[in-house]
């Protein structure tokens, strides 16, 4: 449910309703407007509190303007919630509100080398934050899986060096810990989509977090794994569409282009698209990032190694760096066309 705040209501007015709603055994996410507080309920009652009627109890306090229910089964996410975008800051970076951000980076962290000359490399062509996997979810228990904590040191080291934000993925709760010393982003992979255990430990950190959509997910149950972590009080979300698994096998998934306009009508949240995970392949990773931008998605998480020949992962699907710089080009191109920036 959604409480709307008058206009003139004051600090104490929120706490007032807050307060109301808490003792209902009820959870209050309060985000203040320029001219209006809206506040999110979410939660069950209280078992000796059923017989109460929360819309009724928060429409009799003279600061409310008006409660209403959230028909979507993610309240926090929901454009029924917020209508404005969320606009998402990380340091100097945000993503959102008509820029059109870029992530980049390798799959995975190998040796200083590698990052320091990819992370110089991306940056002078429009990168804003660097990707990079320190802890590796690989389909064989055989092969490469991730430096560790001495890859987030070497991403940390690139990171100062260019002054761009961290994006890496976080597999396991015991590894968060070490993680959140040195990830400015906190990124949940499509394989623990829905390990709720660990999305709510996210939604507990003041990281933002990005999430990819699992392999098999519903459009419903991705935003769902963004409540959890925004249940938590964690609000700053971003989402990523990587590509489904369908029938097809010419790419490694397929790229649902249509997520972007439906994630837009159906949440508030900014979306990110993953070409390079979706086509496995790097000959069609610019197109899909075209495409990306054309259908209104808010950046790309795109793979990108100084390399890629000598990668020793995913080295199908990663872009070097001159292609990368060349397809930035053309992309702000596009982004310009539809209303977007690519600084």
């Amino acid at each position: 449910m959604i409480v709307v705040m008058r206009k003139n209501s004051k600090e104490q007015d929120v706490e007032r309703v807050r307060e109301r709603i808490e003792d209902m055994g009820l959870k209050a996410h309060i985000s203040k407007g320029s001219e209006r507080t809206v506040i999110g309920v979410v939660g069950n009652l209280d078992r000796d509190k059923l017989s109460l009627d929360p819309v009724a109890i928060l429409s009799t306090d003279k600061s409310v303007d008006r409660v209403y229910p959230v028909t979507k089964p993610y309240k926090l996410a929901s454009r029924e919630n917020r209508e404005k975008d969320t606009i998402v800051k990380v340091k100097d970076v945000v993503v959102g509100g008509g820029n059109f951000t870029i992530i980049a980076g390798p799959c995975s962290v190998e040796n200083r080398q590698q990052m320091i000359e990819t992370a110089t490399g991306i940056k002078k062509c429009s990168a804003k934050m660097l990707r990079g996997g320190a802890f590796k979810p690989r389909t064989s228990p055989y092969t490469f899986q991730g430096l560790g904590e001495e890859g987030l040191k070497l991403l940390k080291e690139a990171s100062k060096l260019t002054d761009m934000p961290i994006v890496t993925e976080v597999m396991n709760p015991k590894d968060l810990d070490v993680v959140l010393k040195y990830a400015d982003v906190l990124q949940i992979g499509a394989r623990n989509i829905q390990n709720f255990s660990l999305l709510k430990l996210v939604g507990q950190t003041d990281k933002a977090v990005l999430l990819k959509r699992g392999m098999s997910t519903t459009i419903q149950e991705f935003l769902m794994s963004a409540e959890y972590v925004m249940s938590e009080g964690n609000g700053d979300v971003i989402l990523c569409e990587r590509g489904i698994r369908t029938f097809e096998t010419a790419t490694r998934s397929t790229l649902d282009i249509s997520a972007v306009p439906v994630l837009k009508k159906e949440t508030h949240l900014p979306v990110l698209i993953d070409p390079s995970h979706a086509a496995g392949k790097r000959d069609y990773v610019p197109a899909l990032s075209k495409a990306a931008v054309a259908a209104g998605a808010d950046g790309l998480l795109i793979e990108v190694h100084y390399k890629p020949e000598i990668a020793v992962s995913d080295a199908a699907q990663q872009l070097n760096i001159k292609e990368y710089c060349e397809l930035v080009k053309e992309l702000k191109k596009i982004a310009e066309a539809v209303g977007k920036s690519i600084d």
